[in-house]
């Protein structure tokens, strides 16, 4: 870079996942006119979190009051609902239930339904026999109804945000080098040795984020440790007429396994939540030794193993046998076997973890000299997505003056 710097652009997004293109949709908004480009190494958007999620349009009533995953769901959920009927995607509003199966679920139960109402969200206490108007085969001591729920085509979102962004969209462009200097901008270089320049630069890379702000020269003061999450497609959808969840243990950031009839009529059921070999790990047989040894280098996924071991290990267990898996539906669906579950695609989550091994809860956006970095954005994100992308924005754009 030299005095003379031209910029090809104004900002730089490096991630075609959804937060990348709702950041660029909001830049485009709130400031007509500004040159955005997204990076994106796939040959196509929302390949990973985005596109091996559940589709769950989320409520927002897990998240602790006043932070940014409650604001931002809650505010994302009917952002998203019109958008999509805006743009004739396919959506739906279904509404879910919660369902305690076991007495020493009720206590938390009863938190979430607090919870709720704190974040502002309509919820309905039912009784075992109420269950039943709901979801006829689901058996439980207790639920609540959360009527704000739906299911959504978050592929089909992320291609529209990416159509109306007016965003110049690069596809199999994966970022190799990053130069930035503060006084003058940031120098970008792909793969193919495609050098572009940009007055500032957004990290929505997701799975990789930590590796591009380390190659900004940034400490993002955390590691994406990779958890793969295994679904199974129901056989017998008509078991389920909506969404029906476990009550989660809040001392763990991953609400269990539970079952999701999707916007085309079928039913997945999980995830679970065990460590994935790879960044993308979709399946046991993907190994990526590079990606495995700096997990096991870095000391806070030792300290999150040790606190977590026990839940761990029935994660693990729920992995490798098909029976334990189905042990665990049958305590909300009593009446599955073995044979209507066949194994569907999965997802994996990038879960940020601190130092000390805390698993770090709420969405994290960090600001460098001309960069902003989301360095964690799971589930809800896909709810989020709007939110978070003007958030983004709006700290970029004060980064650009």
């Amino acid at each position: 870079m030299g005095p003379a710097l031209v910029h090809d652009c104004d900002v730089l997004v490096i991630g075609g996942g959804i937060v990348g293109l709702s950041t660029a949709y909001a830049i485009t908004r709130a400031a007509p006119g500004t040159r955005v480009t997204v990076l994106e190494k796939e040959q196509a958007p929302a390949r990973h979190q985005t596109g091996r999620n559940s589709g769950v349009i989320h409520s927002g009533i897990y998240y602790r009051p006043g932070s940014l995953k409650a604001r931002y769901a809650v505010r994302g959920a009917a952002e998203l609902v019109k958008f999509c009927a805006e743009y004739d995607i396919a959506h739906a509003v279904t509404g879910k239930l919660i369902v305690a199966t076991d007495r020493t679920e009720l206590p938390r139960l009863h938190a979430l339904v607090q919870r709720g109402r704190e974040n502002g969200i309509p919820v309905r206490e039912l009784g075992a026999a109420q269950i039943a108007e709901y979801e006829p085969a689901v058996r439980g001591l207790a639920a609540i109804r959360v009527g704000t729920t739906g299911v959504c085509d978050f592929v089909g979102v992320a291609r529209q945000l990416a159509d109306a962004s007016g965003a110049e969209i690069r596809y199999g462009a994966r970022v190799v080098r990053i130069d930035r200097r503060p006084a003058l901008g940031v120098a970008v270089r792909t793969a193919d040795g495609t050098v572009l320049r940009a007055r500032a630069l957004v990290n929505c890379a997701g799975l990789h984020c930590d590796e591009v702000a380390r190659l900004a020269g940034d400490d993002p003061g955390m590691r994406v440790v990779p958890f793969r999450g295994e679904y199974y497609t129901l056989n017998r959808p008509d078991l389920v007429r909506g969404l029906v969840y476990p009550v989660p243990d809040p001392a763990f950031p991953f609400l269990g396994v539970h079952l999701t009839r999707g916007i085309d009529g079928s039913v997945h059921v999980g995830p679970n939540a065990v460590p994935a070999l790879a960044r993308e790990g979709y399946h046991w047989g993907r190994l990526s030794p590079r990606d495995l040894r700096g997990t096991l280098a870095y000391p806070g996924s030792w300290h999150m193993a040790r606190r977590h071991w026990r839940h761990g290990a029935g994660e693990l267990r729920r992995s490798l046998s098909k029976g334990a898996f189905v042990q665990a539906v049958r305590r909300l669906l009593p009446d599955v076997s073995g044979a209507d579950l066949t194994p569907a695609a999965a997802g994996v989550r990038a879960q940020a973890v601190l130092p000390d091994g805390t698993l770090v809860d709420d969405f994290l956006i960090r600001e460098a000299p001309r960069t902003v970095h989301v360095l964690n954005a799971p589930s809800p994100a896909a709810t989020a997505s709007l939110p978070i992308g003007r958030e983004v924005a709006r700290r970029v754009l004060g980064v650009l003056g």
